[in-house]
């Protein structure tokens, strides 16, 4: 009979990438289980690279650690190879730091940054051995919960969720941990400990809550079976991002992962106003770090990995008000330490060309959208074209690689706009002899936004224009485009309800996983679910809706008001 360790140790030569299993990591933390009051199993629902790249899983990790009572460890999904021997060789699911089985931690908590990888997360909870819906599970079983960009929506995901986190988890975890251990103390069931959590500002308990709904499909009213919690859940935010936590000793991975640098959130939040922008609106009010905070951050980040590289980490880092000067301190601050610097994509308008030669060698991006002024005004996301221009004439001179963003099927969008895509690019590459690469991704009208009434466009028609940029664009300009089929997935679950719940799980029957993946992504798997559960994915993606309809979303407080988002939609062009 083999224990755990030796399955593991055997499975490990087997598989792609070994080090994604081992843990042990330089800065990760451990400590003794049966010292603790709260054992947390934080969960990203992606690979190893992926989820070890993410921020927002790194601060909640060292607040947790830092509560002597706590202990927080991490679990990624096992990749393809490591499913199969796992489920093959009868290996549960184990966390990280210990490699403890993840159904003997107290609560398991989710990131839900992606809606392509919900079939993840039943994959992880089925690895696990651990009942994947919410009411087949008991006192037994670890509490399961989610957090993130995702539970703004939180329904497609209600059937298997226990709680959801809404807004920004700095702000709750902790409080959401006492009352777990108090619970723990006082020896009562699950649904006590549901409606204690129900009563947490920012936490949303979706079994306590019933959904009805009209002979045509749309909800008809959502309302809570108890008096004593409440009708809407506000998100949590943190009001003061110089008093937030922010993460200096970074896990060191084993491996190259997708971010393999430090990073530094700078700013939260965006005034600009996207329309088609959930985070823009999630992520509000815009909320700036001290610029001496953040060269103490900085430090003590690069004293503590020996990382050779940080980025400025902002939904739109040019709206920093003390960017240059932050930028230049860094520079006198790390320069014994050599450290290169990078930013994210910029937005056209306030990218920070002055700066360019203070950052890392590498590529530029730039974040159009649209190509054509009307469209640019539909969207509200405003540039001048000969502005535009002149900037991609000035980085020019860097030799540097230029990344362009382009969306498709936006709201208002003609076929001019499409052509005008071509003609731009032709004349950004005639002004930039460096490489010039193209992102095209299609619009997904998203929950909490402007644009959250609008439809999707079909597939055929945004298959058309793709194939269309692909044959117009010079062939010297690498064009990449996000596949439609996994668009109008990502459609469906940021704008669906509880009724979804049966077909993610027939998918991920099916063997759905990764779809996130474009090698393992299998849309005829995903048609067959939606057809014997009989639901229409286009009554989700593809059907614009009423200002008058209830939408599934709509007990979910974002911070801003329904009447605000029609306003900014008709100024759109809505109703």
């Amino acid at each position: 009979m083999f224990s755990l360790e030796e399955k593991i140790e055997g499975m490990l030569p087997l598989v792609s990438k070994p080090a994604r299993y081992l843990g042990n990591e330089i800065n990760s933390i451990h400590k003794d289980h049966d010292q603790v009051e709260l054992k947390v199993a934080l969960a990203f629902p992606d690979t190893y690279e992926v989820g070890m790249s993410h921020l927002g899983l790194k601060i909640l990790y060292h607040i947790l650690n830092s509560r002597e009572n706590i202990v927080a460890e991490r679990v990624y999904t096992p990749w393809v190879d490591a499913q199969k021997i796992m489920e093959k060789e009868r290996i549960p699911l184990f966390s990280l730091e210990s490699h403890t089985l993840l159904k003997d931690f107290d609560v398991i908590g989710f990131s839900l940054q992606y809606e392509l990888t919900y079939t993840n997360i039943l994959s992880m909870l089925d690895l696990a051995g651990i009942p994947l819906k919410s009411g087949e599970r008991k006192e037994a079983f670890p509490l399961i919960m989610a957090g993130g960009p995702g539970a703004y929506n939180p329904e497609p995901l209600a059937d298997f969720m226990d709680c959801f986190v809404i807004g920004e988890g700095e702000g709750v975890i902790l409080e959401i941990a006492q009352t777990l251990i108090q619970h723990k103390k006082e020896g009562e069931g699950k649904e006590e400990l549901l409606v204690k959590l129900a009563k947490v500002p920012g936490v949303y308990t979706p079994s306590l809550y019933e959904v009805f709904y009209h002979s045509g499909g749309t909800i008809k009213a959502f309302q809570p079976k108890r008096g004593d919690i409440p009708k809407r859940i506000e998100r949590r935010v943190v009001p003061n991002l110089n008093e937030a936590y922010h993460p200096t000793k970074f896990i060191l991975p084993f491996i190259n992962i997708i971010h393999d640098r430090i990073a530094l959130e700078v700013r939260r939040g965006c005034s600009r106003g996207c329309r088609f922008c959930q985070a823009g609106i999630l992520y509000r009010p815009p909320r700036e770090r001290d610029i001496n905070l953040l060269l103490s951050l900085a430090t003590e980040a690069i004293q503590a990995t020996g990382y050779e590289e940080l980025s400025l980490s902002s939904l739109n880092i040019g709206d920093y008000r003390r960017l240059e000067e932050l930028i230049l301190s860094l520079r006198g601050r790390l320069a014994p330490y050599r450290i290169s610097l990078s930013l994210p994509s910029s937005r056209v308008d306030t990218f920070p060309l002055p700066l360019e030669k203070e950052l890392k060698k590498g590529s530029i991006t730039l974040a159009p959208e649209a190509a054509r002024e009307p469209l640019r005004e539909v969207i509200n996301k405003p540039w001048k074209e000969e502005e535009f221009l002149e900037t991609v004439e000035r980085i020019s001179s860097f030799r540097r690689p230029l990344k362009l963003y382009f969306m498709l099927g936006l709201p208002g969008e003609r076929r001019e706009d499409i052509v005008a895509i071509v003609e731009l690019v032709r004349e950004v590459k005639k002004r930039h002899p460096s490489r010039v690469s193209l992102s095209l991704a299609p619009f997904v009208p998203k929950a909490h936004t402007p644009f959250q009434w609008r439809g999707q466009e079909e597939l055929s028609g945004l298959e058309e224009k793709i194939s269309y940029l692909k044959r117009s664009i010079p062939r010297r300009i690498e064009v990449r485009a996000h596949d439609p089929e996994a668009s109008l997935l990502e459609a469906v679950f940021s704008r669906g309800d509880r009724r979804l719940g049966e077909v993610l799980l027939r998918a991920y029957q099916k063997g759905c996983r990764f779809d996130g993946w474009r090698e393992e992504f299998s849309f005829p798997l995903w048609q067959e679910a939606f057809r014997e559960c009989h639901i229409d994915p286009s009554f989700y993606a593809q059907r614009s809706r009423d200002y008058r309809e209830l939408l599934p979303w709509d007990h979910i407080d974002a911070g801003i008001g329904k009447e605000f988002l029609m306003e900014e939609d008709r100024r759109a062009g809505g109703e």
